[in-house]
């Protein structure tokens, strides 16, 4: 008897980096059209998020930028890792995210890849930018928060 939850969401990359440069404002989840050993490839692990980002273009969703490494049995000779791939919304969720984008000025970033009842699915965040100040506050309150809670745990050893 299989043990695992089917619908379980297990997280295969993420991109930490964008929370931190971005105010996010709002999420969406779309589909990926990846080829057979590009899948394989993903479920193994070897993606990466890091200087990707989202455009709408001509009424379609592309990823860009993000790295997904040749899986090590495909027989493959002119394989492009950061190939653009097209994301699957509704046409609601596309016109939005344009809306977003062109009228709004807002940035659209990957923010994690993860699989769910067997389907591989990428988190998008549209959100501003952060200025220094910003993340220099962010970083602050973050360092505050983590000396509250060692404070509070050297207490409850007395």
């Amino acid at each position: 008897m299989n043990t695992k939850n089917p619908s379980s969401k297990k997280i295969l990359a993420q991109n930490k980096r964008a929370r931190f440069d971005y105010e996010i404002s709002k999420s969406f989840v779309a589909g990926m059209v990846l080829r057979g050993y590009e899948v394989k490839s993903v479920r193994n692990g070897n993606i990466s998020l890091k200087e990707s980002f989202v455009r709408v273009e001509r009424g379609e969703v592309w990823l860009i930028n993000a790295h997904i490494s040749k899986w090590k049995f495909a027989d493959i000779t002119d394989y492009d890792p950061r190939i653009r791939r097209k994301l699957l919304l509704t046409k609601r969720e596309v016109e939005e995210l344009r809306i977003l984008q062109d009228a709004k000025k807002m940035a659209i970033i990957p923010l994690e890849i993860f699989s769910q009842n067997g389907k591989l699915k990428v988190k998008i965040g549209a959100g501003k930018g952060r200025k220094k100040y910003d993340k220099r506050k962010k970083i602050k309150e973050r360092e505050m928060k983590r000396q509250v809670r060692e404070d509070i745990a050297g207490i409850e050893k007395f």
